[in-house]
């Protein structure tokens, strides 16, 4: 761990620290980054760690430090890890004698190794994302907390077919997954679909979106080579990994949106292309069941299974205006149920229990 840059200094010691110890972002960085500036509108919170967002104050390694000789105005700091890396750090500092209130988010569904349990153990508060990342808990969460997004910044275009256009890429239609192009994010079960359907609905283009690794390098060039044997090379197209900044318009520029993950803890791109105003077809992994009201604001197909994601799928790609209809939808829940601000507001409760309590 190196100092941060602090450019934006504390006027005043830290109430909470978000520590983000992962130098590539990550669906948990992302997670991090949103709700960071609502709870610096709550109590005093400082980040540490890179990828800092705008409105939240960084701490280096020196500050942190210097904190161990300042006692905390309420009696405690909150560190609030998303990691076990993150978890790790916050037991040591408080064995070297730093007064930390210790919260973990687990978002995980799966069954969590000793080490992870040995440290969930000993946070003062546990936040679980869903209900079935609770499930694999060996200790009661202290409270179920969904993930919410930014429904300003992840928001419905004023034409959709305009911003689709903008690209250059053929067809007047986008449908597209976001994310690590591997097979747990069922990039292949995607791609296989478009080879399927794509051929039949000429007005529409799939991207992929999300970094490719050097590990997974051949996976992906597999995909290019079936869209390539499928005479889809120009309309099977993967974008990458693109800047932060990017992401929300590419989201405005797909008319629906496959979450075809196998495994996933939470699956917050299903909630950026819901706030989006996207129509959803997701694989029934991570929190998707709780975020999609099957046949209303979305369709769920069991994960890995190309022949139900292409069932699903066809009659949006058929219909457009059935597809736009389902967005509209999904944003208005979005809108009603996963703002950002609700989020933040029972994580802020957390924090405020953790205070009240006297275990330091």
């Amino acid at each position: 761990m190196t100092a941060q840059p602090t450019d934006e200094r504390l006027r005043d010691d830290p109430e909470v620290i978000i520590p983000n110890l992962n130098w590539r972002y990550s669906g948990v960085t992302a997670t991090n980054r949103a709700v960071a500036p609502l709870l610096a509108g709550a109590c005093r919170v400082a980040w540490l760690g890179p990828h800092r967002p705008d409105g939240v104050a960084a701490l280096g390694l020196l500050d942190l430090l210097r904190l161990r000789f300042r006692p905390p105005a309420r009696g405690k700091r909150i560190w609030h890890a998303r990691r076990n890396v993150e978890m790790i750090v916050g037991v040591i500092l408080r064995w070297l004698g730093f007064r930390l209130g210790l919260v973990f988010t687990s978002a995980a569904q799966r069954h969590h190794t000793w080490i992870t349990r040995f440290l969930m153990a000993r946070q003062d508060a546990v936040i679980a994302a869903s209900a079935a990342a609770a499930s694999y808990l060996k200790r009661p969460p202290t409270r179920i907390i969904h993930h919410g997004v930014d429904t300003e910044l992840y928001a419905p275009p004023a034409n959709r077919e305009r911003a689709f256009a903008a690209t250059g890429l053929p067809g007047k239609y986008g449908i597209g997954v976001f994310g690590r192009v591997r097979a747990q994010k069922g990039t292949d079960v995607f791609v296989a679909a478009m080879c399927r359907l794509l051929p039949r609905y000429p007005d529409f283009t799939a991207v992929v979106i999300g970094r490719i690794t050097v590990e997974h390098r051949a996976f992906a060039e597999k995909l290019l080579a079936d869209a390539a044997a499928a005479g889809l090379a120009d309309r099977v197209r993967f974008l990458g990994e693109l800047p932060i900044e990017e992401v929300p318009r590419w989201y405005q520029r797909v008319s629906i949106y496959a979450f075809t993950s196998r495994e996933e803890g939470f699956g917050l791109t299903l909630l950026e292309a819901m706030a989006s105003g996207a129509a959803l077809v997701a694989a029934r992994a991570g929190a998707a069941a709780t975020i999609v009201r099957d046949g209303d604001t979305g369709v769920l197909v069991p994960p890995g299974d190309i022949d139900a994601l292409a069932a699903a799928l066809e009659p949006l790609m058929r219909d457009p205006e059935r597809a736009a209809a389902m967005g509209a939808r999904s944003r208005s829940r979005a809108v009603a149920e996963f703002s950002l601000t609700h989020e933040a507001d029972e994580i802020a409760d957390v924090y405020r229990d953790v205070w009240a309590a006297k275990r330091v």
